[in-house]
């Protein structure tokens, strides 16, 4: 298989796979997230007669390294915040990040919560959810008592004949060096060369050889502190949350 349709296979692929709902996958979404994360799972009314969403969308919004985050399992992760320092104001009213995404995007409610506290779509059928499952991750080797010194996402992202396609991945570095989990492929951390530690174009060009990388960044990652959790965040990234494409797997 040539790398381009190699790799438009794992972008897209747990797509083809979708087996629950839309909100079963928002609530899973946050479950996997966790309560210490704060989110929302939101009804959306759209008008839009073409696009990419349905007439009705359920999402997922939530807070990662002090801004919003918008999930859906027809798109992925994109980042949902239009300001870097109106968290609060932000979070209080959606709509005009809303209309950011799609002007059809009209009308939105927060779905109460489910009497059972989540969703019944598993941990390998969340469609699309590379960015969420990144942080799910980061979150399972931190309660297992990891030291972890640093934690980045790494997304980098492919031209393809459907349109630019992203990808993320976790990298994290404790005093046994450099990991990398890719939970697309496997939650098993890969070790990687200490010198890999800023270097993204290296390490997406180990993930898909061959393939041409159209862009690669850095998004900062932030987990509640201790006890139980390690904080983690890169001050030097390279985190435009206005202008960052779509997150897919």
């Amino acid at each position: 298989m040539k790398p381009l349709l190699r790799l438009l296979f794992w972008l897209l692929w747990p797509g083809l796979l979708a087996g629950a709902t839309p909100l079963e996958y928002a609530r899973h979404a946050q479950a996997m997230l966790g309560a210490e994360t704060w989110s929302e799972v939101i009804r959306i009314e759209n008008t839009s007669a073409h696009g990419a969403y349905p007439a009705t969308v359920y999402a997922l919004v939530f807070e990662s390294a002090g801004i919003l985050w918008f999930y859906t399992d027809t798109d992925g992760t994109q980042s949902f915040s239009l300001h870097l320092d109106r968290l609060a104001e932000e979070k209080a009213d959606f709509a005009p990040l809303l209309r950011a995404i799609d002007p059809g995007f009209v009308r939105w409610s927060v779905v109460p919560e489910a009497p059972d506290g989540g969703g019944n779509a598993s941990a390998d059928e969340l469609p699309n959810g590379c960015f969420v499952e990144s942080l799910a991750a980061l979150r399972a080797h931190v309660r297992r008592g990891e030291p972890i010194e640093r934690a980045r996402l790494l997304s980098f992202y492919v031209d393809t004949p459907l349109g630019r396609r992203g990808h993320t991945v976790l990298t994290y570095e404790t005093p046994r060096g450099l990991f990398l989990v890719d939970p697309g492929r496997s939650l098993t951390p890969r070790p990687m060369p200490p010198a890999w530690a800023d270097n993204a174009p290296a390490i997406a060009d180990l993930l898909w050889p061959g393939t041409r990388v159209a862009r690669v960044r850095w998004v900062p990652t932030a987990l509640p502190t201790p006890p139980f959790f390690i904080a983690a965040m890169d001050a030097d990234s390279d985190l435009a949350p206005a202008a960052a494409p779509r997150l897919m797997r």
